[in-house]
Formats: structure tokens, C-alpha cells, sequence
């Protein structure tokens, strides 16, 4: 496949940063329309399973045609990058659809064509800078300290995210739509865990790799979540009475 170029990777990642700063100031304003916010007027909507399949799943693939395509697929650090990547990728867009007790719920097609573009991109930023021009790294990278702190930070913020998400599904029965108080380990701090982890395990990414592929990915994480889990502290406090007053939405004792 065509090689991309320095220049033109470097170009695409600051218009990135600077969409990631206008989506960030949009969504402190606007709650994107699906789970607790779906509402009328964003045109059809297709089974949840199917449009959270369809909408990661290109993060999965993009990355693997860059990765297979390039000089650098038998090199360590290449290979451990790509399956860091994989490990949270492949269970995002394979298994968490099929285990997720949103089986009857709508997804906005809008939302999924927004998010399928969104990885396409993201994941052909990713892998281009990685795998085609970034700097090449030596096995010693992997002894580094960016490395090393990095990858504990994107493997802590992977197991609370993955850990908070098992949480909330077992907070619904099954069959059961509605809403509950979350409870347990770092629900009883922040209203979302899920994001913190998320978030967490993004700049974990941006360290290990010391990029500015891997910045710009932490920033359109926290442009997304962030006002995601401010909107969801403040819809808890409503629909419940006896929501915990000491919880924060996103950091504790802080956000």
C-alpha cells in the first residue's frame, strides 16, 4: 500500500487536535444523542448491538491493514504496540456488543457513521505514525521509562474501565431498561469510572508511545468523556434524591 508521508500525518494530527478542542467545547453544551440522551430528530436509528459493532470495528481493521503492510511487522515494539491496541479494541468492538444488556435498545445511524469515522481516522493516524513513519524504535524502547510508565498507566486505566463497565451490567437485571445507582469500589467516588479509566488508558498510550499521534488520541478521549461524565454527575443528581452528595463525576474529591 502507498506509504503516507511525515508531512502529511504531521498536518492531519494538528487539524485533529484543534477539531478535538471544537468537539470538546460543543459537547460540554450538547449531550450526543444515544443511551440516556437518545432523543427524536437524528434520523434513523439501528439495533445498539450492531451499530457499536459497526462503529469500532474500523479501529480494529485499519490498524491491522497498516500494521500487516508494513516493514516494521516483525519489529517488538511494532508488534507489542499493535496488540496493546488489539487488546483494547477487539473486545470493544467484538465481545462488549454481544454482552451488553442494551439488546433492544436504538442507536442513532448518525452516531454510527460519526464514530465509524472517527476510527477510521484515529486508527489510520495511529498506525501510520507507528508503523510507517514515526521514528523506528529499538527493542530497548521497551525498557524505557516513557515505555514503561506508559503502558502501566494504559494497562491500569484498562482494568478500571473494563472492571466499572462489568459493574453497571450487573447493576441491570435482565430484561430490565432502566436506570439504578451505581455502587461499589470507585462508584463510590466518581459518577464514571468508566471514563476515567478510558481516559487514563489513553494518555498511558500517548506516554508509552511519546507521540503526537498518541497526544492527540488522549485529547479527543477527554474532548469526548469528559463532558460526557459531567452530563451523567448532573442527570444522576436529578433522577435520584438520594444520589451520594460526595460523589464527583470524574476525579475524585476533584471533578
Amino acid at each position: 500500500m502507498p506509504q503516507p508521508t511525515a508531512a502529511l500525518v504531521d498536518q492531519l494530527l494538528i487539524g485533529w487536535l484543534a477539531l478535538a478542542v471544537l468537539v470538546f467545547v460543543v459537547l460540554l453544551f450538547v449531550a450526543a444523542p444515544y443511551g440516556r440522551y437518545l432523543r427524536s430528530g437524528f434520523g434513523p436509528v439501528v439495533w445498539a448491538r450492531v451499530g457499536w459493532f459497526l462503529m469500532e470495528i474500523p479501529a480494529v481493521l485499519v490498524v491491522v491493514a497498516l500494521f500487516g503492510a508494513s516493514s516494521r511487522r516483525h519489529e517488538p515494539v511494532a508488534i507489542v504496540f499493535f496488540l496493546l491496541w488489539q487488546l483494547h479494541y477487539v473486545p470493544r468492538a467484538v465481545i462488549d456488543p454481544l454482552r451488553a444488556r442494551h439488546a433492544v435498545k436504538a442507536l442513532p445511524l448518525a452516531i454510527v457513521l460519526m464514530g465509524a469515522c472517527f476510527n477510521v481516522v484515529n486508527g489510520g493516524l495511529q498506525g501510520s505514525w507507528l508503523f510507517w513513519i514515526g521514528p523506528g524504535r529499538a527493542s530497548g524502547w521497551l525498557l524505557s521509562p516513557p515505555f514503561l510508565a506508559g503502558t502501566g498507566l494504559f494497562l491500569v486505566g484498562g482494568l478500571i474501565n473494563r472492571s466499572a463497565d462489568a459493574a453497571l451490567r450487573a447493576l441491570r437485571p435482565a430484561g430490565e431498561t432502566g436506570y439504578f445507582i451505581p455502587r461499589g469500589g470507585l462508584y463510590e467516588r466518581v459518577s464514571c469510572p468508566n471514563y476515567l479509566g478510558e481516559i487514563v488508558q489513553w494518555l498511558g498510550w500517548a506516554v508509552a508511545t511519546w507521540s503526537l499521534a498518541g497526544l492527540a488520541f488522549a485529547a479527543w478521549t477527554i474532548a469526548n468523556l469528559l463532558p460526557r461524565a459531567l452530563a451523567h454527575h448532573r442527570w444522576y443528581r436529578v433522577r435520584f434524591a438520594d444520589y451520594p452528595a460526595a460523589r464527583r463525576a470524574l476525579i475524585p474529591w476533584l471533578l
